[in-house]
């Protein structure tokens, strides 16, 4: 179905694989493209409650690929706009999808890839993996991932990192706020993301989507009396939906909620 990534859906988690190892997973309009219809798939798909962004071979995701930037040198400015606008509009689709999605860095991510991380509801990352921001070396800077990027690291971090373009360990990212937890090697990186699955799986479904869209609302945002009324109201229409219900009832009856009727706890 695709050319340069592969898709899988088992047990409610949809994983996402960039599939192009001899370029390192780097971004060209294709990619793109099928990146982005692979996530606005597993949005609608309701056996899919959570997404793993991963990849194939030695590195995350290497940013723009080289023969791409060729052609893109002799773009009319119509043509950059229409490539930047899609490589934006995929990261917009990954960053607001209403269901948690979890980036398995298993190698060096630079540029777009720290992009694809910072969208990611939740990144783990091996102790080797590095990172970069490296735009502005070659006379660009990294516009289309910096909301993203910037809500991740903050922006201290991001006029030191992005302003440098150095490479920066996968334990800087760590402390800065890329990712959240380190692990030595694949096969633990398996593990960790797996034990987040089965946390993830014990989640309303609906509740989950909900509770990402709150940390939208509220998150840098003043304490105005806007914020407080918005939250009120959250609760207030959770409270009485089906899902809440649910919850409550199977919390006072001592069993498990249907959604996770199959989930071990």
């Amino acid at each position: 179905m695709y050319q340069t990534i592969l898709t899988e859906v088992d047990a409610g988690v949809g994983i996402i694989t960039l599939n192009c190892a001899e370029r390192h997973n780097a971004f060209d309009d294709v990619l793109i493209g099928e990146l982005t219809q692979a996530i606005a798939a597993m949005t609608q798909d309701a056996a899919v409650r959570v997404i793993v962004l991963s990849s194939s071979g030695k590195s995350f995701c290497a940013g723009a690929d080289l023969n791409w930037m060729r052609r893109a040198a002799n773009y009319s400015d119509a043509e950059n706009l229409r490539d930047a606008r899609a490589l934006a509009e995929m990261l917009r689709c990954l960053a607001q999808c209403p269901k948690p999605t979890i980036a398995r860095v298993q190698g060096p991510a630079y540029a777009g890839g720290v992009g694809l991380v910072a969208c990611c509801d939740i990144a783990i990352a091996v102790f080797d993996a590095q990172f970069s921001l490296p735009e502005v070396r070659i006379g660009i800077v990294p516009a289309t991932i910096s909301p993203y990027v910037i809500s991740a690291i903050g922006k201290r971090h991001a006029h030191r990192y992005m302003l440098t373009a150095e490479r920066f360990s996968a334990a800087v990212a760590y402390r800065i706020g890329l990712v959240h937890e380190l692990v030595a090697d694949e096969a633990a990186l398996d593990n960790a993301i797996g034990e987040i699955v089965e946390d993830l799986l014990k989640n309303a479904p609906d509740a989950s989507a909900e509770c990402k869209s709150l940390i939208t609302a509220v998150a840098n945002k003043p304490l105005t009396p806007d914020i407080i009324e918005d939250t009120a109201q959250r609760i207030t229409r959770l409270r009485a939906s089906t899902e809440g219900r649910e919850g409550m009832r199977a919390f006072l009856e001592k069993r498990k909620p249907h959604w996770a009727a199959n989930e071990t706890f």
